[in-house]
């Protein structure tokens, strides 16, 4: 098992860019990963935040049970408002509980780690007559149609970070899409904004809590359409 996966780092790294990310950034990177007490095995978490702009990578050693903050990167371009994308070419950014599902060393926008877009509750959201949309990315480059666009130099770092958990054996790598940090402040602020959103926005903020009071990963599953946390 642990050579399969040691593998997966060997396969990427055949890349000209993945390579090339590993010899800017690793060095300096396994510095810090070490420093936080994260060991060679480490987990990763994804938070993203649309209002703020704000993508958190969260880390934890293998033998540890809580997650902390690592890095924090800001979104280099914006689409859509707050509020879930509902259909293709709405130019939104999804918001929900996905994981990454794709690591594309031959981007259009230098890497890219796709996300698990649409979703079970997305498609109930969506209908039956019209199109999710797919193709949703944390990539490089700074232009936006609904993905998370962080740089070159950023994504960087994010993807090397991405294979080194993925290599250690975290299968699903967590990436959670806020609308907004969900404090009771920003709910009731945001809420009286958009009331359509306020059930929705609710589900996710009992995500958001449970990762703020535990740092673990909630455990989250979808349900007839909706987002059950538990």
């Amino acid at each position: 098992m642990v050579n399969a996966q040691n593998n997966f780092k060997a396969t990427q790294i055949k890349f000209e860019r993945v390579e090339k990310a590993y010899s800017e950034k690793w060095e300096t990177l396994r510095k810090f990963v070490e420093a936080g007490g994260y060991g060679d095995q480490f987990s990763m978490v994804i938070n993203a935040y649309k209002t703020e702009s704000k993508l958190e990578i969260w880390l934890k050693n293998n033998s540890a049970k809580t997650y902390s903050l690592f890095r924090t990167y800001d979104f280099c371009a914006h689409s859509g408002t707050i509020g879930p994308k509902v259909f293709e070419g709405d130019g939104q950014t999804p918001e929900g509980f996905y994981y990454v599902n794709v690591f594309n060393p031959m981007s259009n926008f230098h890497l890219s780690l796709g996300v698990n877009y649409p979703n079970t509750v997305d498609y109930a959201r969506t209908g039956k007559d019209r199109k999710p949309g797919s193709d949703i990315y944390i990539h490089g480059n700074c232009v936006t149609v609904g993905c998370i666009p962080l740089t070159d130099e950023k994504i960087k770092e994010v993807y090397v970070l991405g294979v080194e958990a993925r290599n250690a054996g975290q299968e699903k790598i967590p990436v959670n899409i806020y609308p907004f940090k969900m404090t009771d402040g920003n709910m009731k602020k945001y809420i009286a904004q958009f009331p359509a959103q306020a059930n929705f926005w609710k589900s996710l903020q009992a995500g958001y809590l449970a990762f703020e009071k535990n740092k673990t990963q909630p455990s989250v599953s979808e349900v007839k359409g909706k987002y059950v946390v538990k």
